[in-house]
């Protein structure tokens, strides 16, 4: 079969022919019909990302999948071949220890995929395979930083710094938890506009030197409850705690690899403002956005930005990393 084989010695993609994987004791393989490409995966690529765990030098990437199942391992039970299913981007080992499909162990940018049968997760037969395939990062990464690490409460307000392929979704997430005023922050007119549709109440130029202004007449003086940096930049967050109010959080869903820096202490306190770090999602939060999905609540069709061939891997990585088109998510289809 057709893989996307990372060599982590020379960080080079490769498009490969490789067998085609058998399943072992737990497992189901999947025959991968659509499998998202992130910025983590340009990461791993240009170096800035590492695999802390995998075996050796060469994996698989794809930590979004979804597909049929294709076939099952000894000791399965509950899963048939035939059922449309996504793939949790990762799995806990025995010491607890979080493996990351595609980083950790071969992902889903290939034609089969195998997985833990825990990790599997099915999906209603109208959710396109292209939008549930985004579910267990780009939808799942915002919808546990807005619902379990700010806690967002219907009427906070709320804005978000911005808004590529997880801060579009968490546009939509607050609006659908009942936060307002939501409030998209983005250097990029595109974005803005984007965030706009995506049911943003308005949006703001973070270079504007009223920006500080308008925040306060948006929120009615009192400043934000919540602002997420989805950008990972050192200048998102010295901006944001300029504009949190009382008990206001920064919530750190971006990743700058840089201090962060509270310019003083004394209203920081007196507030009783936090920052708080974010990182990734857990099994139950793209499970309930699969229900949310099934129910007619949540609306993916936009995300999907373009779909590409799976040999054409190389050409998705390439856009995503230059944002040509501002992409949220590219698809590859093997």
């Amino acid at each position: 079969m057709l893989a996307g084989r990372l060599h982590v010695t020379d960080r080079a993609l490769r498009m490969e022919t490789v067998p085609v994987p058998e399943p072992g004791h737990g497992q189901v393989r999947i025959k991968v019909v659509a499998a998202g490409v992130c910025l983590s995966d340009v990461h791993l690529i240009d170096g800035t990302l590492t695999p802390l765990y995998l075996p050796d030098d060469v994996v698989t990437l794809g930590h979004e999948v979804a597909g049929v199942i294709d076939a099952l391992g000894e000791g399965v039970e509950g899963w048939q071949p035939g059922q449309r299913v996504l793939l949790q981007a990762g799995e806990r080992d025995r010491r607890g220890t979080v493996l990351t499909r595609g980083v950790d162990y071969d992902g889903g940018w290939a034609e089969y995929a195998l997985a833990r049968q825990d990790t599997v997760v099915p999906i209603p037969d109208d959710l396109p395979f292209e939008q549930a395939c985004i579910i267990p990062d780009a939808v799942s990464t915002p919808w546990a930083a807005v619902t379990d690490t700010a806690r967002t409460r219907a009427g906070e307000a709320v804005a978000v710094w911005g808004v590529g392929g997880l801060g579009a979704h968490a546009v939509q997430l607050l609006r659908l938890v009942g936060a307002a005023p939501v409030i998209a922050v983005d250097p990029l007119p595109a974005a803005r506009d984007r965030a706009l549709a995506l049911g943003a109440d308005t949006v703001l130029d973070p270079g504007e030197a009223t920006f500080r202004d308008a925040v306060r007449e948006l929120t009615g003086g009192r400043g934000l409850d919540v602002a997420f940096d989805f950008a990972g930049v050192t200048a998102v967050r010295e901006q944001a705690l300029t504009v949190l109010g009382r008990r206001g959080r920064l919530v750190l869903a971006g990743i700058a690899n840089k201090p962060v820096t509270i310019a003083s202490d004394s209203p920081f306190n007196y507030f009783q403002q936090a920052v708080l770090g974010h990182y990734g999602s857990e099994a139950e939060h793209v499970e309930q956005l699969v229900g949310l999905a099934r129910a007619g609540r949540l609306d993916l069709a936009g995300s999907v930005s373009d779909v590409l061939p799976l040999a054409e891997a190389e050409e998705a990585v390439r856009r995503v990393e230059s944002k040509q088109g501002n992409p949220i998510r590219l698809i590859l289809r093997p």
